[in-house]
């Protein structure tokens, strides 16, 4: 099941564990990332999680450069004590510093080919 899931992915996912909040609404969760691509996030489930599904989430990660790298994202997925989150879109601020993340953790052709598909 898992190398499906892979083959349908479009964008390298980069293992890291730093510290994220989740913003919804008036809540923050601060949980650790798993990982992270150009679309996507996955973070660890919050012990006590009671957040809207339908709802858009901003996820603030703490880089190890004592910056933030700010996305806005949906929840696609709950499973096995991660969240899975889907990036719509990444606004000018935020593209510089989540490129340098995933540059420095993948091979910069394979980046510039996935920056050229999201167009």
């Amino acid at each position: 099941m898992t190398e499906i899931r892979t083959e349908k992915r479009r964008f390298t996912r980069v293992e890291l564990a730093l510290p994220v909040q989740l913003h919804q609404g008036g809540s923050v969760w601060h949980q650790r990332l798993i990982d992270i691509s150009l679309n996507g996030v996955a973070t660890d489930q919050p012990d006590v999680w009671d957040a809207q599904y339908n709802e858009p989430f901003t996820l603030i990660i703490e880089l190890d450069e004592g910056s933030t790298l700010e996305l806005h994202a949906y929840l696609q997925h709950v499973e096995a004590d991660r969240l899975g989150f889907s990036v719509q879109h990444v606004d000018r601020e935020n593209i510089e510093p989540l490129r340098a993340v995933l540059e420095a953790h993948m091979d910069l052709e394979t980046l510039e080919e996935e920056l050229k598909q999201l167009g």
